[in-house]
C-alpha cells in the first residue's frame, strides 16, 4: 500500500497539468488581484496637497474655513495660503496638485487629471452644494437653520464599517474568499489525472493498472487518498501566501482557516474523479465541463462581481446552498469576518454532506466498470 503511495505521489507531481492549474494558476491569478485591487482599501488615500488665494479683504472667508475644518477633521487635504503667481508656480513644478481661488464664488485650477485633481473637484462640489443648502434652508426654512449648520459641522466625520462582530471588514476581501473557493475546485485536476489512471479505457496505463493482482479498492483509495493530500498542501501554500506574503486582512488564524480548505480540497477532487468517471465523453469535453463547473460556482460565489453572491443569496438561496465555492467563501467569512459559529458549523456540514455524495458516487461508478477485454 505504502509502495503504492509513494509511487502515486511521484506520478503526480511529475504531471506538469496538476501543478499548474491546481497551484501555479492560483498562486499567479490572486497575485494579479491583489496588484489591482487587493490594497484599494489603502491605496493611495495620501494627502492632496492645494494651495489658496484669498481675496486680500476677506481674512475670514468662509471658503477659507471650510478648508481649515477639512484639514482639522482628516488628513486627506493640506492646503496653503499662496499669491496667485506663487501658486501658479507651484502648481507648475507639480509641489502641488491644484489651486483653490476663494471668494464669493470659488473655483479651482488643476494641472492635470487623477487621484489628487478628482480629490479636490469633490472638496470644491462639497462646499458648493452645502452652500447651496443652506441657502435654500435660510429662504424657505429659516427656523432649522441652527439644526442645519450643526449637521454641517460634523461633515468631516468618517465612517468605519464593522462587521456584527466587531471586527473591521474588506470590500476587496470577499474577492479573495471565493479564489480560495476556486482554488479548492481547481483539484478537480488533480481528480482528473487520477481518472485517467483507474479506468482501463481511458489510457493504456490504467489498462495495465487494471490487469494487475492489485485490488480495485486498493487503487481507488490510493488515488483518492494521495490526491487529497496533494491538493490540500497546494490550498495550504495559497493560504501562506496570501496572510504571510501578501498579508491580507485575515481576522482569524491560520489553523482555523485549514478545516476549511481540507474540506474544500476533497470536494474538488472527488469532483473531478466523478466528471472524468462518468460517461464516454471525450478527454477534451470532460476538462471543459470541469472549468466550466468551477467557474460557474466561483462566478456566483462573488469572484468576479462583489455584489453576485449576495443577489444568488437573495434570489436562488438553494444555488449558494449546494455551491461548494460560496459554502467555502462563507465559512471564511465566518471565521475572519462574521464571527458566528453557527453559520460556520451549517457551512462545514454543507461542504461535507457534498463530499460524501461526490465521494460515493466516484466509487459507486469507478467500482462497478467492468471490462471484457484490456
Amino acid at each position: 500500500m505504502w509502495t503504492m503511495i509513494w509511487y502515486s505521489f511521484l506520478t503526480k507531481i511529475k504531471n506538469v497539468t496538476m501543478l499548474f492549474w491546481p497551484l501555479v494558476f492560483p498562486l499567479v491569478l490572486t497575485t494579479a488581484m491583489y496588484l489591482s485591487i487587493g490594497q484599494i482599501e489603502e491605496a493611495d488615500f495620501e494627502t492632496v496637497r492645494a494651495a489658496v488665494v484669498s481675496p486680500a479683504e476677506e481674512k475670514e472667508e468662509p471658503f477659507r474655513l471650510f478648508l481649515d475644518s477639512m484639514e482639522q477633521d482628516s488628513d486627506l487635504l493640506a492646503t496653503e495660503e499662496m499669491s496667485e503667481q506663487d501658486a501658479e508656480d507651484a502648481l507648475e513644478e507639480g509641489s502641488i496638485s491644484g489651486i483653490f481661488y476663494a471668494g464669493a464664488e470659488p473655483s479651482l485650477t488643476v494641472g492635470g487629471s487623477g487621484f489628487p485633481q478628482t480629490i479636490l473637484q469633490m472638496v470644491l462640489e462639497s462646499y458648493t452644494e452645502g452652500k447651496e443648502t443652506l441657502e435654500d434652508v435660510a429662504q424657505f426654512h429659516p427656523e432649522g437653520m441652527d439644526a442645519a449648520l450643526a449637521s454641517m459641522e460634523s461633515y468631516g466625520d468618517t465612517v468605519e464599517q464593522i462587521s456584527l462582530g466587531g471586527r473591521t471588514t474588506d470590500s476587496t476581501a470577499q474577492f479573495f474568499y471565493a479564489m480560495m473557493g476556486m482554488a479548492c475546485l481547481y483539484g478537480c485536476f488533480i481528480g482528473y489525472g487520477s481518472a485517467m489512471g483507474l479506468q482501463a479505457n481511458l489510457t493504456p496505463l490504467a489498462a495495465r493498472r487494471c490487469a494487475g493482482p492489485v485490488s480495485r479498492l486498493g487503487m481507488i483509495l490510493t488515488e483518492i487518498l494521495v490526491s487529497f493530500a496533494l491538493h490540500f498542501i497546494n490550498m495550504v501554500i495559497l493560504l501562506a501566501y496570501m496572510k504571510y506574503i501578501l498579508r491580507l486582512e485575515f481576522g482569524g488564524s491560520f489553523v482555523e482557516m485549514l478545516p476549511v480548505l481540507f474540506i474544500g480540497s476533497m470536494i474538488g477532487v472527488t469532483m473531478g474523479i466523478f466528471i472524468t468517471s462518468i460517461g464516454r465523453m471525450g478527454e477534451g469535453v470532460k476538462i471543459g465541463i470541469m472549468v466550466g463547473v468551477s467557474m460557474v460556482m466561483s462566478f456566483m460565489a462573488g469572484l468576479m462581481n462583489e455584489y453576485m453572491k449576495n443577489m444568488v443569496d437573495r434570489n436562488f438561496p438553494l444555488l449558494n446552498r449546494i455551491n461548494p465555492a460560496a459554502l467555502i467563501s462563507d465559512a471564511m467569512y465566518c471565521i475572519n469576518v462574521y464571527d458566528s459559529p453557527e453559520r460556520y458549523a451549517q457551512d462545514m456540514l454543507l461542504l461535507g454532506g457534498l463530499c460524501v455524495l461526490l465521494a460515493a458516487g466516484t466509487f459507486m461508478i469507478i467500482r462497478r466498470k467492468r471490462y471484457d477485454s484490456i
